[in-house]
């Protein structure tokens, strides 16, 4: 395992791998590493020889300062998982803002198109153009063949494919699938803030996007949502923010679905205060 923190170091490690041939790949992370992140590592594992893991609490996605401030930072914990579970061809880029930023701590502006303007974009002014500076930045950094997201944050995938898309950087961007904790709640570095009952209560979270997927080309989008928001107004402990059924290319709404095109439900919802998403492929 090889730790740099600074973006000169990390390029001259990178480029003497490459001259060698060996296919880089990336992960890019806001640290608190659970099981999800480290499924992603051993993915990328199999078709890459040098995997970069990114660890970087990037402010400029937070719309919300408290949400900053309290986000989990755990390095030193990151750094020990990292270790006891990966033997080899592991690379940890661990940054502070300035190395990343520079003097100023801003966000450029992207144009994501309306893939961009629904939900998290909806509920989190600018999040999207944060998402999309960091990445290119870290991009230009690491330069890699490609690079693996979870599809948690699946909006957030489309937003990265879109990036690459504009960007032209010569990135593979690969989605791999959620991994969730026994009680099915998908894992998060914000579950950490969650207490033990609350962690159990929040697994209704996934519970509602099975009864949407169930009830899916049986009841009407418009029920299973209406089903689904009156479910969270009974619910002691969550407060739904979104539940939305939409393509799962476009993220656009619809009326009525085509045997040809792929949907998703998407939620979002609090627990006290401890935002959590989630979705679900329907067909």
């Amino acid at each position: 395992m090889q730790l740099f923190k600074e973006k000169k170091a990390l390029r001259d490690f990178l480029s003497a791998e490459k001259t060698s041939h060996k296919t880089i790949g990336f992960v890019p992370t806001m640290g608190a590493l659970h099981e999800g992140h480290l499924s992603l590592i051993e993915f990328a594992q199999t078709t890459c020889e040098v995997v970069v893991v990114s660890i970087f609490v990037n402010p400029t996605q937070f719309n919300n300062k408290e949400d900053l401030e309290k986000y989990p930072r755990t390095l030193d914990n990151d750094i020990k998982l990292i270790e006891e579970k990966f033997s080899r061809g592991i690379v940890i880029f661990a940054p502070n803002a300035q190395e990343i930023y520079g003097k100023e701590i801003l966000s450029s502006h992207f144009d994501f198109g309306s893939v961009a303007t629904f939900m998290e974009g909806k509920y989190r002014d600018g999040h999207f153009d944060g998402v999309g500076t960091v990445v290119k930045k870290l991009f230009e950094v690491v330069e890699p063949d490609k690079a693996f997201f979870g599809e948690k944050d699946y909006q957030q995938l489309l937003i990265i494919k879109k990036l690459v898309e504009l960007t032209k950087l010569p990135v593979d961007v690969i989605g791999c699938k959620i991994n969730r904790e026994e009680n099915g709640l998908a894992r998060s570095s914000r579950n950490s803030l969650l207490s033990i009952e609350d962690k159990a209560e929040s697994a209704f979270i996934y519970k509602s996007l099975q009864e949407a997927k169930n009830n899916f080309g049986i009841k009407s989008v418009k029920d299973i949502e209406k089903d689904i928001k009156f479910a969270f107004e009974k619910h002691p402990l969550l407060r739904l923010e979104y539940f939305e059924i939409a393509n799962a290319q476009t993220l656009e709404s619809f009326s009525e679905s085509k045997q040809e095109e792929k949907y998703r439900a998407f939620i979002a919802a609090y627990a006290k205060n401890v935002r959590l998403i989630d979705n679900i492929a329907l067909n």
